[in-house]
């Protein structure tokens, strides 16, 4: 699957009919969807959260966070690639938006589909960050795996990752990221539901 290149995925992405959460009273965050090229192959940048933060330590994310005042997704999605993991994108890189995701501890995430191209040094955050990996996109493109839990009529998503299983909004938004961009299949997730641990 590897070599499909910036140009398929933008156009791609461009072409998703993208959904729009409009919940003024829920707070926002942009999270990168970072396409990088490591070791001839086209990689996702994918972040294992530091033990010691108050919120999902220890778990697999994208970089992103709260969206600032003034800031547009995207821009804080870039904002925070900087601050995380060293990488230093301009606007240019960004190709577009997938669907907004709702999460049960009360934000609105925005995905920013963005391609970094071969990223050189990626420098972790301590406070924030344990590890940084560029996980092959032939690897994250798997059929998912759905869980049924008492507490929700909606399944659980779950993806393998380098022996573990990364949970919803993580999950979710990259099945959404393969379905489109690798395949040009206008998968929804919204539905998605996360595990009960995350729900705070």
């Amino acid at each position: 699957m590897s070599g499909f290149g910036r140009e398929v995925v933008a156009a791609r992405v461009a072409a998703f009919p993208r959904r729009a959460v409009d919940r003024p009273d829920l707070r926002h965050a942009g999270v990168a969807v970072c396409v990088t090229e490591h070791g001839g192959r086209e990689c996702l940048l994918v972040t294992r959260r530091a033990a010691g933060l108050r919120a999902h330590a220890g778990q697999w994310a994208l970089p992103g966070g709260r969206i600032e005042a003034g800031e547009s997704a995207a821009d804080g999605a870039l904002r925070e690639l900087r601050e995380e993991v060293g990488l230093v994108l301009g606007p240019d890189a960004v190709l577009g938006l997938l669907d907004d995701y709702v999460t049960r501890s009360g934000y609105v995430i925005t995905p920013v589909v963005c391609w970094a191209g071969p990223p050189g040094e990626l420098v972790a955050a301590e406070a924030e960050v344990a590890a940084i990996h560029q996980v092959p996109l032939d690897e994250l493109d798997v059929p998912p795996l759905f869980v049924r839990i008492p507490e929700s009529d909606a399944p659980v998503v779950q993806l393998p990752l380098l022996g573990g299983l990364v949970h919803a909004p993580t999950a979710a938004i990259v099945f959404q990221f393969c379905q489109v961009a690798c395949h040009g299949i206008p998968t929804r997730v919204a539905h998605l539901e996360q595990p009960v641990f995350a729900w705070r």
